[in-house]
């Protein structure tokens, strides 16, 4: 089939140029002063027979969006010890969970989600009790190795409810796309986690007064299959480092940790990007300087230090690393595309996160972000660096299609952005607001 005539999806028409996709397939024009799209009555009817029902809020809906109703992706995947994961991946193997699937108070191990970079150890060749973690690196005073069963008999034990979301998390959304897994809105979760904390092994084998970060090393293979090849080598500031919740854990959820999520030993750092949190670990260096490991420099997990147009090419220089994850939220109950009574109130609820923050503040809105509404409830993180529940209702005035927004704040005052955040070479940090359908009859 020539290129002329290829057909796309969607979901590419709507990657490779947003405002072209909206103007083609329901005549909606971009309107510059408001950001909105501009419907005219016939685009309007086209929308709706596509939706399924009249909008009675269409003229407040940004331009650039796929309706809610036909952005979910049905397609299953099938991986031992996981369960309703969305293929993105299979070299190496990546794959989120919908936000259905995260409706748990505690994202179960099999809706836990995978982000790998390279090839994960055999698991035949894993002994979990005498795995070595090695401690290590020019500003370590007394290297030292242990077994998973020393670390486990020498320092005392704490479980943390920990949400772990990946950089990458919403990358589909960019508009020049992003190269990398285009994830939708899975790449999180959040789980109880058993270890020991890293800072009591750290400091068993001290550390030297010009320690400035700690960088880690896993069992994971280069794809390319040299075994010289460090497949991710990333780190964080001894600050974070020292942290009561940075763990070297060996459970999840009162199990092993999923073969997929780093299994026997993983260190667990939370409200960064989750690649800060080795998998298969085997080694930690404590560094006089800021690490320098593959996926540290460069553009790997930096966006740029001042707000640049979509499509810039950024220097590395001018590219800064990523610390804390921004404010995000999901809306977890019901399933996107659900069909719901005038005459009742909708019931709904989610989960919400802010990095190393808290989130203060969840509101909702029924009519594309031009009006919100408090939650009736927002429980408290189990501890800090987990994520929080959330509760909701509305009232919907007449029958048609609706979409149903959520919006965090976090405790500096900071808010989700209702459409896409600034753009980045990389796809990272897209905290935008999380949508669902409703028909509402």
């Amino acid at each position: 089939m020539s290129k002329r005539n290829r057909e796309i999806g969607i979901h590419e028409a709507y990657q490779l140029d947003a405002q072209k996709a909206d103007l083609e397939l329901f005549g909606r024009e971009y309107e510059e002063s408001s950001r909105r799209g501009f419907l005219k009555k016939s685009s309007l009817m086209a929308m709706a027979a596509v939706v399924g029902s009249n909008i009675p809020f269409a003229s407040n809906m940004p331009n650039g969006l796929i309706p809610a109703a036909l952005a979910n992706s049905e397609k299953p995947f099938a991986i031992p010890g996981k369960d309703g994961l969305v293929y993105l991946n299979d070299r190496p193997v990546n794959a989120e969970t919908p936000p259905h699937l995260l409706n748990d108070e505690f994202t179960p191990a099999k809706h836990f989600f995978i982000r790998n970079n390279g090839i994960p150890p055999k698991m035949e060749t894993i002994d979990a009790e005498n795995w070595t973690l090695e401690i290590a690196g020019e500003s370590c005073e007394n290297p030292t190795t242990f077994t998973v069963k020393e670390l486990k008999k020498k320092f005392k034990h704490y479980t943390y409810a920990l949400q772990l979301e990946c950089g990458g998390n919403g990358r589909s959304e960019y508009n020049p796309p992003a190269k990398g897994n285009q994830w939708t809105t899975g790449a999180i979760a959040c789980g109880r986690w058993t270890g020991v904390r890293l800072k009591d092994v750290l400091q068993a084998c001290g550390v030297k007064d010009d320690a400035v970060y700690i960088g880690y090393y896993g069992a994971d293979t280069h794809l390319s299959g040299d075994p010289k090849k460090v497949v991710i080598s990333r780190g964080a500031p001894i600050s974070k480092a020292l942290q009561e919740e940075s763990l070297l854990a060996w459970a999840y959820e009162g199990e092993d940790i999923p073969y997929y999520n780093g299994y026997p030993l993983r260190l667990v750092m939370a409200g960064w990007p989750a690649s800060v949190s080795g998998k298969w670990l085997k080694k930690i260096v404590i560094r006089n300087q800021v690490h320098d490991g593959p996926k540290m420099t460069g553009q790997s997990y930096r966006v740029p230090c001042n707000p640049v147009a979509p499509g810039t090419k950024v220097p590395n220089e001018d590219m800064c690393i990523i610390e804390s994850m921004p404010v995000k939220s999901l809306i977890t109950y019901p399933k996107s595309g659900v069909t719901h009574s005038i005459d009742k109130k909708f019931s709904f609820n989610g989960k919400a996160w802010a990095g190393e923050l808290e989130v203060t503040n969840m509101e909702v809105s029924i009519d594309f972000g031009a009006t919100w509404k408090k939650v009736k409830k927002l429980n408290k993180p189990l501890n800090r660096l987990a994520w929080q529940t959330w509760e909701a209702s509305v009232k919907f005035p007449k029958t048609g299609y609706y979409e149903v927004w959520a919006r965090a704040t976090d405790s500096t005052g900071k808010k989700q952005p209702t459409i896409l955040p600034g753009w980045n070479p990389r796809g990272y940090l897209n905290n935008a607001c999380h949508r669902i359908a409703v028909q509402v009859v």
